[in-house]
């Protein structure tokens, strides 16, 4: 197991060393402080305390607003609902923590940008947010630092190479709730009773596909894409990364209309307009191209590497494989790594914020203790953002260990930009645009044009 855990982290490493080519700064108690300084004992993230206490001593109890997004069916039951054991989570807490409530709400991940944005337009943001975002929010100055609020030993227990996905100017702004790769999943059997090899480039794959559809005559579909408004982004990921393009150049400047880019969603568009994907990727999401796979309507598809468990909750009996994604004929392919964040906006008018910040450590003491945390990922098959939670989960789960190699290979978004929710936005309305006849150059240059003002 030692052994395990030692190639785990050596995995996560590399995927730093993939995504950002800083090292991970230690949390800093402010954007103006330097990191060394941001070290110091004085700084350093908040010792664990008791809220209950503050709460007692100014005479309140403190509420806090929660938004938490819907990763699946089973999100609600275990925050709000019964739970796994009978208990949920906020009942959970309550009990454990008196003197700190838990206005907690489950949002989905279509409506959850707007309902934060409302929210901080009308002066109200959550206490605490969990979503894949933040530059946009700690740069408009609504977020506090992680070292304000963060129990020390749980802040240590982060994977580094995870921290370091939410740092501007050498301060951590939001911790990582969970991680997922991608991969691409393939129905095992039907590619045996077909007679086809597993495709590992764009050309392959193609024949592979038309394989398929003259096998099955039309009645599976032999590839999955998704450029929806849930996770259009990740379509651009896959098919650009795989051409040798991506988001930013070298520099890491912003470089969405490259030549290279171009190329690869060309090609996405092409196995839409040749019959083999499912029929409507602007309003399929993943999760509908997770259910075809599960009731053997679909033989390939990208999808995280929580998919086995998706299928099994949906009833389906698939004898599936992973593999990686397709690439462009001499270029190198990458899995997408994914992983969202909780973060704590500021608030200048409660009335004791050493107690709203201790109770929001709290929260976050609570959320991470491996007792409870171990449930939420493995619930869902993620991927853990703390060292204490990986040995229960190999112990739980022996198929986790295959993800180390797709681990290694990841590339994350560049959302550490504060105009990544633009672009992240920009390039699904380019795929969509494109999927009803738009040229995706002209949408593409566009959007670049507005990155550039």
């Amino acid at each position: 197991m030692k052994k395990f855990i030692a190639l785990l982290l050596s995995a996560v490493m590399m995927v730093s060393l993939a995504a950002c080519a800083s090292s991970a700064p230690a949390p800093a108690a402010s954007e103006e402080a330097p990191a060394e300084e941001a070290a110091s004992e004085e700084e350093a993230p908040a010792e664990e305390a008791s809220a209950e206490e503050a709460a007692e001593a100014s005479g309140d109890e403190i509420t806090l607003d929660v938004i938490i997004c819907q990763y699946g069916p089973n999100t609600n039951e275990w925050f709000l609902g019964s739970g796994m054991d009978g208990t949920n989570f906020v009942d959970k807490f309550e009990s454990e923590n008196p003197g700190v409530k838990l206005n907690l709400e489950v949002v989905s991940w279509n409506d959850v940008y707007t309902v934060v944005d409302t929210r901080i337009a009308n002066n109200n943001a959550p206490d605490i947010l969990n979503i894949d975002v933040f530059a946009n929010y700690a740069n408009d100055g609504l977020l506090m630092p992680v070292s304000e609020y963060c129990p020390e030993d749980l802040y240590n227990d982060f994977f580094p190479s995870f921290i370091e996905q939410s740092v501007i100017d050498d301060t951590v702004w939001a911790v990582p709730d969970l991680a997922s790769a991608r991969a691409m999943f393939y129905n095992v059997d039907m590619l045996e009773e077909v007679g086809v090899e597993v495709p590992t480039t764009w050309a392959e794959l193609e024949d592979v596909s038309q394989a398929i559809i003259d096998y099955y005559d039309g009645e599976v579909y032999p590839w999955g894409i998704d450029m929806t408004t849930d996770e259009g982004q990740a379509a651009f990921a896959y098919y650009t990364w795989g051409n040798g393009g991506g988001f930013v150049d070298e520099n890491g400047d912003w470089a969405v209309n490259t030549p290279e880019n171009v190329e690869g969603i060309e090609f996405a568009l092409g196995l839409i307009e040749k019959g083999f994907t499912n029929p409507n990727p602007a309003t399929e999401t993943r999760y509908d191209l997770q259910d075809m796979f599960a009731a053997g309507k679909m033989a390939m598809l990208i999808a995280p590497n929580q998919l086995p468990t998706y299928v099994a909750d949906k009833g389906g009996d698939i004898n599936m494989a992973t593999a990686a994604i397709p690439a462009n004929e001499g270029k190198t392919g990458s899995s997408v790594g994914v992983m969202d964040r909780v973060m704590a906006f500021k608030d200048d008018s409660a009335p004791d914020q050493e107690a709203r910040n201790e109770a929001i450590g709290k929260f976050l003491k609570f959320f991470y203790d491996p007792e409870n945390y171990v449930g939420w990922v493995s619930m869902e098959g993620f991927l853990p953002a703390v060292n204490s939670a990986v040995e229960a989960l190999v112990a739980s789960d022996p198929s986790f260990e295959a993800w180390l190699d797709v681990l290694a290979s990841c590339k994350f978004y560049p959302a550490a930009k504060a105009e990544w929710d633009q672009v992240k936005q920009g390039v699904i309305a380019a795929e969509q645009e494109a999927l009803t006849g738009a040229d995706i150059q002209a949408e593409l240059d566009k959007l670049q044009e507005e990155l550039t003002q």
